[in-house]
């Protein structure tokens, strides 16, 4: 199978390089100190699962040398889409699909408005996975990727993307209904992203103050009403599950737009909590708790080169 990551930072160069080591012909697009170093010294993952090298990758910056693809991981950042979404024409073949690991919402009607629905699958990735000097990517928890069509039976490229995982030593699920795993991860990630972020704090600090765990809750009960809203038949029991998972976080657990607003890069706010706030106001749903995120974040979403750096993120 041939596959294009369309962004090798935390999450791209992970699930890359663990496919590439199960046997895919996995190519990589990438830009900078981080490509440099992939073409001079291949891609290093470091994991408490089991470390590994790929000393020899197909690392560029130029899709038209990759050519057509089976699939296309889409794993920018959410404020590079829109640059992104001008490389995939040379990747796309007849059956091309272009799958997003994106934390956000936005993307499958993104990528269906530039390369049209039939190129287009749905994805969500569980991963505690960021770039800690280029060329090397340092694994902490979590690898799951979710995945599925948006309509009809699952094409062959998503079959063969099954068992790839499980032989490339990680859980992928082929889901029936993506589009609800989509929004199940984004109703909690907004929350987590926003609260952390806000309080530039890890979980568990969050989670001892009996304040700011009942704003948690109440943002939580946000993003739900919102899903709802938009027709996506959560479980009804969403809340309690996403809450019982936020209890077995590990202490120490941050969000990545934590881990970014403390490296002074920019912050994915506008499709987290922003678009919480943005969704609420087309369905009517009110959304105070988002609101304020945005409003006391907005001063840092351009990053803020004087920042302090810190280990460990999670998606």
């Amino acid at each position: 199978m041939r596959i294009a990551i369309v962004g090798s930072g935390g999450v791209g160069g992970y699930f890359g390089a663990r496919l590439a080591q199960a046997g895919a012909h996995v190519s990589f697009l990438a830009r900078g100190a981080h490509l440099a170093a992939m073409r001079a010294r291949g891609l290093t993952i470091e994991s408490p699962d089991g470390d590994l090298h790929v000393p020899e990758v197909n690392a560029t910056d130029d899709p038209a040398s990759i050519g057509a693809v089976d699939l296309v991981f889409f794993t920018v950042k959410l404020y590079d889409t829109e640059e992104a979404l001008t490389l995939l024409p040379p990747l796309l073949g007849p059956d091309t699909l272009v799958v997003p690991f994106q934390n956000g919402v936005d993307t499958v009607d993104r990528l269906i408005a530039a390369i049209g629905r039939n190129h287009v699958a749905g994805g969500t990735a569980y991963i505690s996975a960021v770039v800690a000097e280029p060329g090397v990517i340092r694994h902490t928890a979590r690898h799951r990727l979710i995945f599925g069509p948006l309509h009809g039976d699952a094409p062959a490229s998503l079959n063969a993307l099954d068992a790839l995982c499980r032989a490339a030593g990680f859980e992928g699920v082929l889901s029936e209904r993506i589009l609800v795993e989509i929004w199940s991860k984004f109703a909690h990630l907004s929350v987590f992203s926003g609260m952390t972020a806000l309080t530039r704090s890890p979980i568990g600090v969050i989670r001892r103050d009996p304040e700011l765990l009942a704003m948690f809750e109440t943002a939580l009960h946000e993003s739900i009403a919102v899903a709802r809203a938009k027709q996506i038949p959560l479980a009804h029991n969403i809340f309690e599950r996403v809450m019982a998972s936020v209890d077995t976080l590990p202490p120490h657990m941050k969000s990545s737009m934590l881990e970014d607003l403390e490296r002074g890069r920019r912050i994915e706010l506008p499709w987290l909590s922003g678009a919480v706030v943005r969704i609420g106001q087309e369905v009517g749903v009110p959304t105070p708790v988002h609101q304020l995120i945005v409003r006391l974040l907005r001063p840092h979403l351009n990053g803020n080169a004087g920042a302090i750096r810190s280990p460990g993120a999670v998606e």
